[in-house]
């Protein structure tokens, strides 16, 4: 039987099996987790770094759905159907729907706002103009920050369920169970790009959007530090240099939450199709 080392949310070692003994998709499913697994320890919330990440974490969700099709899979788990363990299980892909959703809406908004800043822009060529989208991002920012919030809590729920089932049953919700997690360390670190910080600026509770805030980008530049494209919108915007400069963040900016918006809405479909391969185990 293959040997699948699977973890937690929180990331501590296990070591199962995944159902179907000798199914090529299972090594295949294992390779996708332990390179998402180095991915989501890793810190970086430039654009290049959460694109691979959730490009990654599409072709994970395409072994997933696989897996679920699998009549030694669905039988398996069809042998929950009235238990706990499928309900948790349902509730945490449900919950990640939704913060996938509200995610898209922000990216969505913060491109309508960058198109409107660019158009007064152009309109009345001045580059101290910031008034609406200063407003704008700050609501953004709550927004995220909320979102971030909500992730920490989901994090920290202890949804791991003791089973007194078969081996191959366990290792089935396990990997369920480490999927989400990882999906949830992928929201994290997109969420921290949109904010303008990374994940240990985060965790360390050192915000560089604060720092932007009250220190020049030249400064930053100066101590070699590496900015995002709303890092540099947040500085461009609080000490315009000119015009042209701040047109070119701008629409550097644009073009970067379009590139998130594809990878966001191909996850969220891949998303739906997991939970609902999940409901029909249900209800058969």
């Amino acid at each position: 039987m293959a040997s699948s080392p699977l973890r937690s949310k929180s990331y501590h070692a296990r070591s199962v099996s995944l159902p179907s003994r000798s199914h090529p998709l299972i090594p295949h499913l294992d390779e996708h987790l332990c390179r998402l697994r180095s991915s989501s320890e890793a810190t970086s919330s430039s654009l290049p770094s959460i694109s691979n990440k959730l490009q990654g974490l599409q072709k994970l969700y395409d072994c997933v759905d696989d897996l679920l099709l699998l009549p030694h899979t669905q039988q398996r788990l069809g042998q929950e159907c009235n238990e706990k363990p499928v309900e948790v299980a349902l509730e945490g892909y449900l919950w990640l729907l939704d913060t996938c959703a509200a995610t898209k809406d922000i990216f969505s908004q913060t491109k309508e706002d960058v198109k409107e800043q660019l158009s007064i822009l152009r309109r009345r060529r001045d580059a101290g103009d910031f008034a609406g989208f200063l407003a704008s991002r700050k609501k953004a920012k709550k927004a995220v920050l909320k979102l971030l919030k909500d992730l920490k809590s989901f994090q920290n729920k202890d949804k791991l369920l003791a089973l007194d089932k078969d081996h191959e049953t366990v290792a089935t919700f396990s990997m369920l169970k480490e999927v989400e997690a990882i999906t949830v360390s992928a929201l994290e670190s997109l969420l921290c790009y949109a904010l303008g910080t990374n994940v240990q600026s985060r965790r360390s509770g050192w915000s560089l959007v604060s720092k932007l805030i009250h220190h020049k980008r030249e400064t930053l530049q100066a101590r070699g530090t590496v900015l995002s494209e709303f890092e540099k919108v947040d500085a461009a915007v609080h000490t315009p240099i000119s015009i042209e400069m701040v047109q070119n963040q701008l629409g550097e900016l644009e073009l970067g939450i379009q590139v998130v918006e594809e990878v966001l809405e191909s996850l969220f479909r891949r998303l739906v199709r997991t939970r609902v391969s999940l409901l029909n185990i249900l209800n058969k």
